[in-house]
């Protein structure tokens, strides 16, 4: 029996090798000026610039230097949200996905989802994508906890959501389950999961957007959590099967890499620091058929997450909590020509206004408080939304502020779109143009407290 078992689990070494010898190596990368584009389906931008100036939630930066658009996504009142992701519709509408429940982690965690009014930025009334209870009978496997959804078009225009799943123990052992959908997110076809490894198929999680290659194939910025941390990326066919994956090499504590292609076979991942230092960074000059040591860029990260996007025409934008110890600011950073966010001055979206000082309860409450009230939220809204985040992010006497999470994409009308967590009770959206002119620095607290973290 010894033997048998031995002979056993050589052969399947034998076949696992053979596999990797025979795969097929990385076509090149796609540039998202070469996907497909659905010109005819496509609201003109004309019409998208007309409708924004009825929008009534025009607003300034903290520091006063641009002008943004801001609303809710709307959210069930008193539910802990976090990890939103967004993807753009074929008629030019919005759809986020993000997941809720009682805290991070509750067996009653579900995907939400709603949709954007193109003509009033406002969103519409929630829905449930997904439950534990949808994604058990589609696997056929107990399912204990849900988070981190990502959504994105395919470039057969098919929209593919990923989002990681746990059956037995905390999120080291989650694995990533997919579902696609072909009528824009109206209704999702049988979840299914990834096989990521041949094994126990476990420590494999999502949060940043994929990218894609001039084949058709899928590249899914994955990351393990499970005796040690490092990130990875998945190569998948089309149908979702795993191809391939090539390791970051001294991704050791990195965590959600997210990935910029700035050609057909360069590209650049930054990451999450698991140590709480500095963002992490990594290049590939072969279309990702291997990637250079993870090396420190001069951004602090204070253990949070990043996102990225490449527009059409090339620019690269970041959006990252630059302080070095919490997550009380947020802000876009675009790269010089070179592709360097080294030096970059900070758009600064949102920012506590008491940078590195605890907020008393009282006053947390207040400011939670009167920012729902001028987008609109019930009293009772707003009591249950701050009992929420109070619970999640106050002590006995001081509160933390938090905004955090972020998930960055273009539209074809051509501004940016950004989601994150606000407070750990909302999900925010923030439009902006980003060919606007920064104003002269207001040499506001945020402003110069964002210009020296910098540096």
């Amino acid at each position: 029996m010894d033997l048998l078992a031995a002979l056993a689990l050589m052969a399947i070494f034998l076949l696992a090798g053979w596999k990797i010898a025979s795969r097929l190596p990385a076509p090149d990368f796609l540039l998202l000026s070469r996907q497909k584009a659905s010109a005819t389906r496509v609201l003109p931008i004309a019409q998208a610039t007309a409708s924004a100036a009825l929008v009534p939630v025009r607003q300034h930066s903290p520091d006063g230097r641009f002008e943004f658009d801001a609303r809710f996504v709307t959210s069930t009142p008193g539910q802990a949200v976090h990890a939103a992701s967004l993807v753009e519709l074929l008629d030019g509408r919005l759809r986020a996905v993000w997941f809720s429940g009682s805290r991070e982690g509750a067996r009653d965690v579900v995907i939400k989802t709603s949709v954007m009014d193109t003509e009033s930025l406002r969103w519409s009334e929630e829905t449930t994508l997904l439950d534990r209870q949808h994604l058990q009978q589609g696997l056929w496997r107990y399912v204990k906890k849900i988070g981190n959804p990502v959504i994105a078009r395919m470039p057969d225009d098919s929209l593919m959501l990923w989002m990681v799943n746990v059956s037995v123990g905390g999120w080291a052992g989650s694995s990533i389950t997919w579902l696609r959908s072909t009528d824009e997110g109206l209704s999702w076809g049988i979840p299914r999961r990834l096989v990521t490894s041949p094994f126990l198929n476990i420590s494999t999680l999502a949060k940043g957007a994929p990218f894609f290659y001039q084949d058709g194939q899928i590249g899914l910025p994955v990351y393990h959590e499970f005796v040690t941390k490092f990130a990875e990326i998945l190569r998948i066919s089309p149908e979702g099967r795993v191809l391939d994956k090539v390791r970051v090499p001294g991704s050791q504590t990195s965590l959600q890499p997210v990935v910029l292609v700035s050609s057909a076979s360069q590209a650049q991942i930054y990451m999450r620091s698991g140590l709480s230092t500095t963002v992490m960074a990594s290049e590939t000059a072969d279309a990702g058929k291997t990637w250079s040591a993870t090396h420190a860029t001069a951004w602090p990260n204070p253990d949070s997450a990043l996102a990225g996007v490449v527009t059409p025409a090339g620019q690269q934008w970041l959006a990252l909590n630059p302080k070095p110890k919490n997550r009380e600011m947020l802000t876009l950073l675009q790269a010089s020509a070179t592709g360097s966010f080294e030096g970059a001055i900070p758009w600064v979206v949102e920012s506590s206004p008491t940078p590195e000082t605890f907020l008393p309860v009282s006053n947390y409450e207040r400011l939670l408080s009167d920012e729902l009230q001028k987008q609109g939220a019930s009293q009772a809204q707003i009591q249950a939304d701050v009992a929420s985040a109070k619970r999640q992010l106050c002590g006995p006497a001081t509160c933390l502020q938090e905004f955090s999470y972020p998930y960055l994409l273009q539209g074809r009308d051509g501004y940016l779109h950004l989601v994150y967590t606000w407070h750990r009770s909302r999900i925010k959206h923030v439009r902006l143009d980003p060919m606007q002119a920064l104003q002269p620095d207001a040499a506001s607290p945020a402003q110069s407290h964002a210009a020296s973290a910098a540096h």
